[in-house]
């Protein structure tokens, strides 16, 4: 529903204003990314803990990668626009629309692997009004690949195989889900030309 607006989730506007990416080693920023990344899969609730674990995050690779005059101040500037601020998102076309049209025929669930931000995100876009439920991976400790993230949904609103249909735009993401009972649709919103066992749509007004 949503991409980075840079590109990158990481490397969000305001790391750019305030890191100068050009003067990184590419392959060196992808290591000390990958290095510490196990600090993002953590179990949070709320936001303020959301703002600890970026801090965390990204003074952990960036204090690897000997930045003139860098201070973990700076990573927590970074991890503080990361966690309050919504520029880092950039929401697909037409989203609104398609939402409200299907929101007047079935029940919306979203299943979504992201932190606490992401709430106050939807709502400030006012899309979360057309879910009947919000998942969040962070607030349950899983994420999708670990498959128990299905159960919640499958539980909360009884779904039996069949009966409901699972939308994504990772096709591992759907074998998952198919495995929980799901019909699986892969969404390819900007039109890559992609192949797939599963059928492929371009946006939700095609259901």
């Amino acid at each position: 529903m949503v991409t980075p607006s840079t590109g990158d989730w990481n490397l969000t506007p305001k790391f750019h204003e305030l890191i100068d990416v050009s003067l990184l080693d590419k392959d060196k920023l992808k290591e000390a990314i990958n290095r510490n990344r196990s600090v993002l899969s953590e179990k949070l609730l709320t936001q303020e803990e959301e703002f600890d674990m970026f801090t965390r995050f990204y003074h952990g690779f960036l204090s690897e990668l000997n930045i003139p005059e860098y201070n973990k101040s700076i990573a927590e500037e970074i991890a503080k626009d990361r966690t309050y601020k919504n520029d880092k998102y950039t929401i697909c076309d037409n989203l609104s629309e398609e939402l409200e049209n299907l929101s007047k025929k079935y029940k919306l669930l979203m299943l979504s692997d992201n932190w606490p931000c992401v709430i106050p995100y939807m709502k400030d876009y006012n899309i979360d009004k057309y879910f009947d439920k919000l998942y969040v991976s962070s607030v349950y400790g899983v994420e999708k690949k670990d498959g128990t993230f299905f159960d919640y949904p499958i539980e909360d609103f009884g779904i039996k195989p069949g009966e409901a249909l699972f939308i994504d735009d990772n096709e591992s993401n759907l074998d998952i889900a198919s495995t929980k009972g799901f019909d699986c649709i892969l969404m390819d919103r900007y039109k890559k030309d992609i192949t797939s066992k599963y059928k492929i749509i371009n946006d939700l007004m095609e259901l």
